[in-house]
């Protein structure tokens, strides 16, 4: 693990192994770079990065919560990459990183050579998008670790045939063990700058997919995501034909990546950006 600072003083944790392409590792809202352990084992001949944003996993929190962001977090994208000097990356954004990379598009296509969209689109399911705010910043109601297991896999049906083990690393992704329960491994104040976002007007995101024109696109969805529906892709498949794409079976809001469909996509767009 490495760490940088940021322009206005954070200290941000990423990780940085490999050689070859960039690709840029953008996790979920309360996600952290752990996420993308097992792609980096998966594939080769990529120099895979990915980072903790503000306030996530490693890094530091941030004194103002309403610098939980995207362009905030789309700015530490970007020092990221100059503090490692690389001038150009393809971006691989699970949900709210996909956004980040569209909004990079919009801002500073120069520093892109790609942008694959995990289970995110420039339209979002509110009523699910509203589930997903709700529990933000909350910890769960688990004592340890042994306990959320046995309860974990139902909370998430949309998930099927997924091994204990897989489930026991995500929550142990998810959550560290305290004295008082396991508790969330970000800043509980994020719920602030999201809750405020949700509230507010609903933003026209089709610019911002539309500022992909010119870079090498892909979209990887669960099949079974409640966030990005059908129609939705196939709105962003008429806007961009030559856009990979592919669904993983059995799968919610979002594939861990590791599964046959999401590393066959991933080869397909790591082609496109060589």
């Amino acid at each position: 693990m490495g760490r940088f600072q940021t322009s206005d003083g954070l200290q941000l944790a990423y990780d940085d192994n490999g050689q070859g392409p960039v690709l840029l590792c953008l996790a979920g809202l309360t996600r952290n770079r752990r996420d993308f352990d097992e792609l980096a084992a998966a594939i080769t001949g990529v120099r895979l990065i990915s980072m903790d944003y503000r306030g996530r996993g490693q890094s530091d929190f941030d004194a103002d919560p309403m610098n939980y962001q995207i362009p905030v977090e789309a700015r530490d994208a970007l020092e990221l990459l100059d503090h490692l000097g690389v001038e150009k990356a393809a971006i691989i954004g699970i949900s709210r990183g996909g956004l980040i990379g569209m909004v990079l598009a919009a801002t500073a296509k120069h520093r892109l050579t790609g942008i694959l969209l995990v289970d995110v689109g420039p339209e979002l399911d509110r009523k699910d998008l509203g589930r997903i705010v709700d529990y933000v910043g909350i910890n769960p109601p688990f004592k340890d670790f042994d306990e959320a297991l046995k309860v974990f896999p139902a909370m998430n049906p949309g998930f099927r045939g997924v091994s204990k083990e897989v489930w026991s690393r995500t929550l142990d992704r998810t959550f560290r063990q305290t004295d008082d329960g396991l508790v969330i491994r970000y800043d509980p104040q994020l719920r602030i700058s999201v809750r405020a976002v949700f509230d507010g007007p609903e933003p026209d995101l089709w610019p911002f997919f539309d500022a992909c024109a010119g870079l090498p696109l892909a979209l990887l969805r669960g099949a079974n995501s409640e966030l990005l529906k059908p129609k939705t892709v196939t709105k962003m498949q008429a806007r961009r034909s030559d856009m990979l794409y592919a669904e993983v079976p059995d799968r919610g809001h979002t594939p861990f990546l590791d599964e046959p469909e999401s590393l066959r996509i991933i080869t397909q767009f790591i082609g496109q950006i060589t």
